[in-house]
Formats: structure tokens, C-alpha cells, sequence
């Protein structure tokens, strides 16, 4: 019971400063990864947000899955259901194969989430249909934390990222980065004490990484 009983108060905390600012053309959506530091006034939205010059919505939560089996905002399918925006920054499916698997036998839940080619499954359909509303996508493809380093669990996310990179071929409207670019597992300083998520400097991190490639991939639109 208390365990359960922390895990509402993190999600409770962690919604604090959720939402998406009428004027808004860029919203960040996903899960902890994300919403890391936002009680601090630190998560990737609102430093992403100082960099740009611009308000960012942030529709993001701890524990939210891709594929189901979560209701309201725990569902990140749900999170961007009806967002109108030109640019959605997303990232999930590690709390899916989390709970699907022990890092081995990921099959099964790696093909829910995306086919080996790019085109099917929950992540394409997400992307999808924000697309077929206007949107442009950002995917965060995820880092390799320090708790996970060298194990097997690295190897499910090696073949996420490699069938997302196959969705962003398809499509010019889609970007992929990948935060392992910038949140190398070796520096503790850009990890909180879980050795998990994000610290502050790795939330700034992840956002300069998102800003620099927005303003690549839409110059007329961000500019330095």
C-alpha cells in the first residue's frame, strides 16, 4: 500500500505545471523522461521553452505508456489526442517494455510498439495520426541510463531506435534525435539520484539537443 500510495504522489507532483499555453506551437508529450525536473521549474519543456523564446505545452507524465493498459494522460496515445500544434516532442515505450519484459524476450512488445519496418504498430499509428492533423513530430529516442549500462536490457532499445529511424525515413515530417547524443552514461552529473532519470543539467541537456534540431529541421520558423 505504501509503495502505491508513493507512486500517486510522484504522478500527483509530477502533473504539476502540465498543460499547453493557448498560444502554444510546440508541445512536448511522453513519460517521466520528460516531466523530469518539472517541479523545479528544469524539465525539457521549460528549458526547451527559455531557449526558443516561445511557450511550450507539456502534456508529459511519470509512468505513461505507449501501448495501453493505462488510462488519462498514462497513456501517452491519449496525451496528444486532439493536440493541435505544428511541432509535438515525443518520446516513450520504455515503461511499455519495462512491463512487458525483463530485458530479454521483448519481441513480442518491441512489435506492438513498431514493426521492424517503421510502418505499423502503436508508435506509427500515434505518429500517424498527428500528422494527418498538420503536425510535425520530434521523436526522443532514449539514452542508456547508468543503472542499465552494459546489460542486456540495452539491446531492446538498440532495435527500438533502429525501427524509428526506419519511421523517420518515411516521412520528412518526422525527426528522430537521439538523447544518448548528449547524456552519455560514464557523466552521473546528468543523472538524478536514481541513476534513471535526468538531473537538471541532463533535462537542459535533452532540450538544447530538441532546439538545435527544430531549428535545423524548420529554420523559417526557429530561429538562433
Amino acid at each position: 500500500m505504501r509503495a502505491w500510495i508513493g507512486v500517486l504522489m510522484l504522478v500527483l507532483l509530477a502533473a504539476c505545471g502540465r498543460g499547453v499555453p493557448q498560444d502554444a506551437r510546440i508541445v512536448v508529450a511522453g513519460d517521466s523522461v520528460m516531466a523530469w525536473n518539472r517541479v523545479q521549474g528544469g524539465s525539457v519543456a521549460h528549458v526547451l521553452s527559455q531557449t526558443l523564446g516561445e511557450p511550450v505545452g507539456d502534456v508529459s507524465l511519470p509512468f505513461a505508456r505507449v501501448t495501453g493498459g493505462r488510462t488519462g494522460a498514462l497513456d501517452i496515445t491519449q496525451q496528444v489526442e486532439g493536440l493541435q500544434a505544428e511541432w509535438v516532442v515525443l518520446n516513450g515505450g520504455a515503461n511499455d517494455l519495462r512491463a512487458a519484459c525483463s530485458c530479454t524476450g521483448c519481441d513480442a512488445m518491441l512489435n506492438r510498439l513498431i514493426a521492424s519496418d517503421g510502418r505499423t504498430g502503436a508508435i506509427p499509428a500515434m505518429v500517424g495520426d498527428l500528422r494527418a492533423r498538420g503536425a510535425k513530430v520530434l521523436w526522443a529516442d532514449y539514452y542508456t541510463s547508468p543503472r542499465f549500462a552494459g546489460t542486456a536490457c540495452v539491446g531492446p532499445y538498440d532495435t527500438l531506435k533502429a525501427r524509428l529511424a526506419r519511421l523517420a525515413a518515411l516521412d520528412p515530417g518526422v525527426v528522430l534525435v537521439d538523447m544518448g547524443d548528449v547524456i552519455p552514461s560514464s557523466d552521473l552529473s546528468l543523472f538524478d539520484g536514481d541513476r534513471l532519470h535526468p538531473s537538471a543539467k541532463g533535462s537542459a541537456r535533452i532540450a538544447a539537443l530538441i532546439a538545435g534540431r527544430l531549428r535545423q529541421a524548420d529554420p523559417a520558423r526557429f530561429r538562433d
